[in-house]
């Protein structure tokens, strides 16, 4: 016996004609038909006296049909309770370093949002999605990892690169040196990153051990190698040294996109209400401009503009 049944039952009791019930219901007749049926063999009992002219229900469907009209009432009710006490529970959110400004005004009133205060790199977050450990996180994403993990990402945002060195003039992408660092654990998604982007410009790659993609020692890199060196997302907001200056990097222009991530298979009324209110109506984010540079395997390369 099935829910769907019951109400079955209770449209061609309230109709008191199979053809006009499964209109109602949008089935075929026959289909109805066969459930009414199978509803009856289950209870053990015949609900409606049927001919060709009329439809009537029998004593016993008389006697049940309050109580499959409190049941449904009830299996409605728990619904009901289940979705209001899901918009209770609170979304969790990772990210790694950058989030929208007004990240909380936006889910106002939609969702209770936690956003966690564990700030790990992207492939880390990707994998706390995946487990179920946090809900969402704003992060790279390759789209090799998310069909492995069965993620989908939304597009949130951009960061457009630019080179440190000793002038402000702009620096086509193969004259620029990209940083490479051995701790894979903290930099495997700026390792992806910067190798493609060297291998596809001609940029050059610079093997790194002391974890100076960020802070003093990237700006001491910078001063020993006397070249300019591809600033990663980490350290877009790290003041610039006085001795040193920002270069926009052409030809192409380096972007790294940030993704909203969830589960593909996510059904949490809260967490598809947050995934809409962040991600629904981004406008442009600068990846849509002519000369763009994106990984070939960013799941937004699709944009007008982008290079790969």
């Amino acid at each position: 016996m099935e829910l769907r049944q019951l109400r079955y039952f209770v449209a061609v009791a309230t109709e008191l004609n199979f053809g006009r019930a499964a209109e109602r219901l949008r089935i075929a007749g026959p289909s109805l038909s066969q459930q009414i049926k199978a509803l009856e063999r289950d209870l053990g009992v015949r609900l409606f006296d049927r001919d060709r002219r009329s439809v009537t229900l029998t004593e016993c469907g008389e006697a049940l049909l309050p109580q499959v009209h409190a049941l449904l009432a009830q299996a409605d009710e728990l619904r009901r309770t289940a979705a209001g006490i899901a918009a209770r529970e609170p979304v969790r959110l990772g990210y790694v370093n950058w989030r929208p400004a007004d990240l909380l005004d936006r889910v106002a009133g939609v969702a209770q949002l936690h956003v966690d205060p564990w700030v790990l790199p992207s492939h880390t977050q990707l994998s706390r999605v995946a487990d179920g450990s946090i809900d969402l996180a704003i992060c790279w994403a390759r789209a090799a990892d998310l069909a492995e993990h069965d993620l989908e990402a939304r597009l949130m945002g951009a960061d457009r690169l630019y080179a440190i060195g000793t002038d402000p003039s702009d620096v086509p992408a193969a004259d620029v040196v990209v940083l490479v660092d051995a701790d894979t654990t903290s930099w495997a998604s700026w390792n992806a990153y910067a190798s493609e982007f060297a291998q596809a410009t001609g940029a050059e790659v610079v093997r790194t051990q002391d974890g100076g993609s960020t802070g003093a020692a990237f700006f001491d890199h910078v001063r020993r190698l006397r070249r300019p060196v591809l600033n990663n997302p980490k350290n877009q907001t790290t003041p610039t040294p006085p001795d040193l200056a920002r270069r926009s990097v052409v030809a192409p222009a380096p972007y790294w996109t940030w993704s909203l991530v969830s589960r593909r298979d996510e059904t949490r009324p809260a967490v598809r209400a947050v995934l809409a209110a962040l991600a629904d109506g981004v406008g442009a984010v600068g990846i849509e401009a002519e000369g763009v540079w994106l990984p070939m395997d960013d799941p937004h390369v699709g944009r007008a503009g982008a290079e790969v």
